[in-house]
């Protein structure tokens, strides 16, 4: 059986299916050797429950291994066809020799192989439930699609409907982990997802009502490929600016947005990130979190070439969205007021509005300020109905004002702090 594959050659090398393809070739040259296959066929086995308890995954797992191999591999094909779908060329005829090898593998009578190796566990990995908890790497959505494309391949007439099964998934989802991720951060120049992010939503934050909306506006032009800018979240700790983040990352997903976590250390990456996005069909926003800098501190300066003032055009793809506590993000002091500095600065002028460059490049500032007394005793009353708590208003109001003159103070986060204190007592 040919596994010499044109456009999906990753899927032969994996490591599963090469040991299972050999597997089937030796069945199929009556070749099996008991003492030696057997350990092979138990150790395929253990890795497709690996990885199925991993993903999330359930049917069966050769299947759904395969068909997870197909959804991740970016090539000439998969990558045309999230652009634009069906596609023209011979590559078609390539990938359509690609399905017929592979139809093969999914027709394959595993009887042989369980008669011969005596592995009657084998048939419940062809129709495997999952663990009831949820430890998925993927969405939920993109699990359950993965899970049903194995299904359709199993059940196509032929590789001209393989094909086309996964061409639509191409189009509808993406391809690779840019397509079936959300969210991901940056590991030395290379995108990694983020596997477990906090599932909230914008309307988990209560108030901020014109922040939000500025922020939607803005997220929402980019989507739609109108002019956008990119955005600076900023004011008082524990208002609510990275919840926003999360809250954009899960509500346009399914819209193809992504999201990019990278910290200021990292910004030597940026050029190389930007290499990997730029012309894939997605939109995605390069997130910096606490974003803030010293007097000594130098790394603001590559990052301000990076959003605008370098040769490269930056790709129309692309937005920059940070959070801090400082609206000017670069450290002031007194002294750059002066007209003449104790160092010795004559063109003081010149260094202040070189501190203030940065934080202008992003074209929309949205300012989160501490909440007043009132504001915060409504976000206590609205996340106490939200998470059920029997208590009554005016005992929760003053276990509220204890615990923000003990604590951090007005804001969103004590508020949810105090209420997730009051839930494990409850517990």
């Amino acid at each position: 059986m040919n596994r010499d594959f044109i456009c999906y050659q990753t899927i032969g090398k994996d490591s599963i299916f090469s040991k299972l393809a050999d597997l089937i070739r030796r069945d199929e040259d009556d070749k099996i050797s008991f003492s030696g296959d057997r350990t092979l066929l138990y150790e395929c086995m253990a890795e497709l429950v690996e990885r199925a308890s991993a993903g999330g995954f359930y049917g069966n797992l050769w299947h759904v291994h395969i068909a997870e191999l197909i959804v991740n591999d970016e090539n000439a094909y998969s990558l045309a066809c999230e652009r634009r779908g069906e596609i023209d060329g011979s590559v078609n005829d390539l990938v359509l020799m690609d399905m017929e090898k592979l139809r093969e593998y999914f027709d394959y009578d595993f009887s042989g192989i369980i008669k011969k190796l005596g592995a009657p566990e084998l048939p419940l990995i062809f129709d495997y439930r999952p663990d009831s908890a949820d430890h998925s790497r993927y969405n939920k959505r993109i699990r359950d699609r993965i899970c049903n494309l194995a299904d359709e391949l199993s059940r196509a007439a032929d590789a001209k409907e393989m094909k086309a099964a996964v061409t639509a998934f191409y189009k509808d989802f993406g391809v690779g982990k840019l397509g079936l991720h959300k969210a991901f951060r940056d590991l030395e120049g290379e995108i990694i997802p983020i596997k477990n992010i906090r599932h909230v939503k914008l309307s988990d934050l209560v108030g901020y009502e014109i922040a939000k909306k500025k922020l939607v506006d803005n997220t929402d032009a980019f989507i739609e490929g109108k002019p956008s800018n990119n955005c600076l979240l900023y004011g008082d700790a524990g208002t609510g600016k990275s919840t926003c983040i999360k809250a954009i990352a899960n509500e346009y997903y399914d819209k193809g947005l992504r999201i990019i976590e990278v910290y200021r250390h990292q910004f030597k990456d940026l050029n190389h990130i930007i290499d990997q996005i730029k012309g894939r069909n997605y939109r995605f926003i390069i997130y910096m979190d606490d974003l803030s800098f010293e007097d000594f501190e130098t790394e603001y300066k590559y990052l301000k070439a990076v959003i605008e003032g370098g040769l490269e055009k930056k790709p129309e793809n692309l937005l920059m969205y940070a959070t801090s506590n400082r609206r000017h993000l670069i450290k002031e002091s007194f002294s750059d007021k002066k007209s003449l500095s104790d160092e010795g600065d004559i063109h003081r002028n010149d260094t202040v509005q070189e501190k203030l460059s940065l934080a202008d490049r992003f074209g929309v500032s949205i300012y989160f300020g501490r909440p007043s007394y009132n504001e915060y005793q409504n976000i206590v009353i609205t996340l106490a109905q939200r998470a059920g708590l029997d208590i009554s208003e005016e005992e929760l109001l003053a276990e509220a004002r204890k615990w923000e003159m003990a604590h951090s103070g007005l804001s969103g986060r004590t508020a949810s702090q105090f209420i997730d204190y009051l839930l494990g007592l409850s517990c």
